[in-house]
């Protein structure tokens, strides 16, 4: 009772002192501070909008930034601030939630491929490389070309394009791991294919996984963004950080707002996930720091 008891006490332990590492570091506070900030804003962007981000107001069309809108307006006369925080909440819906579908997807086919019978490895590997050898380009136009526009269409996209990454990697460390001396004393004691899986190989391989997700972040959300830019995305009047870029590139001789409304929100969460990644891969991997 009492290892039950003080392993999860252990992993807390361990949790919390990361934590504080993660503050101590100016550029791992600095990384939180952003990555709060734009999830912060995406969840309460109901309460945080000034206006209605699809209304149209011809009157008040190319606006500059003022108190009544913070960003200005674009050439429909829609404020910016609320576009810009309902834009973030797309981005970060289609980011997290592919990413996370891929995580699974990928560790689950790392896991089968590094632990499984020789055949299925080179099957999978094969399968591996067929899907990286597609342009994302060219995947997202053969989607949007079946399917049409459409958020779906970018989520299915980044999945497909990230899935293999992790797979790949995921199997590396598990094969370097299947003869390691604690998983041949398992498999000696009787232990399944699935407990070893899961209790033996998979904590010792999610952990630099979930640092490269964080990085991978900010790919999906210019992913997503660039498909939107091009149409290939979310369908107007649906607020998106591409759309806006598009609507500012379009009206940049009348106004610069609108390409800053745009931009200036994709820059900072690429920053705020890059540096967060870069943070935690120095904090669990103090060898890197080192070099």
């Amino acid at each position: 009772m009492s290892e039950a008891v003080s392993e999860p006490a252990v992993s807390r332990g361990k949790t919390a002192r990361a934590a504080l590492r993660l503050l101590r570091e100016p550029l791992g506070a600095f990384a939180l501070v952003l990555v709060v900030g734009v999830i912060a804003a995406a969840v309460f962007a109901d309460v945080l909008a000034s206006a209605d981000p699809s209304k149209i107001a011809p009157r008040d069309r190319f606006m500059a930034p003022g108190m009544e809108h913070l960003l200005g307006t674009d050439q429909l006369g829609r404020d910016l601030f609320s576009r810009v925080l309902f834009g973030g909440r797309i981005a970060l819906t289609v980011a997290l939630g592919s990413t996370g579908v891929s995580l699974l997807i990928g560790v689950a086919l790392g896991l089968v491929a590094g632990y499984g019978p020789r055949w299925l490895d080179n099957l999978l590997i094969l399968l591996f490389d067929a899907i990286k050898s597609f342009p994302t380009v060219m995947l997202a136009l053969a989607f949007v070309t079946l399917f049409g526009p459409s958020l779906t269409a970018v989520v299915v996209v980044v999945v497909i394009v990230n899935v293999p990454g992790y797979a790949r990697i995921i199997r590396t460390q598990t094969i370097a791991l299947k003869s390691a001396e604690f998983v041949t004393a398992a498999q000696s004691m009787g232990a399944g294919t699935a407990r070893i899986l899961r209790v033996h190989i998979l904590p010792n391989v999610i952990g630099p996984i979930l640092i490269l997700a964080s990085m991978d972040i900010p790919v999906v959300i210019a992913i997503e963004a660039g498909m939107s830019f091009l149409g290939l995305g979310v369908r107007p009047p649906t607020p998106s950080w591409g759309a806006i870029l598009n609507d500012g590139f379009a009206n940049i001789r009348e106004t610069v707002w609108i390409v800053f409304a745009g931009g200036m929100p994709i820059i900072l969460t690429t920053l705020g996930f890059t540096f967060l990644g870069e943070a935690l891969r120095d904090i669990f991997d103090p060898r890197l720091k080192a070099r």
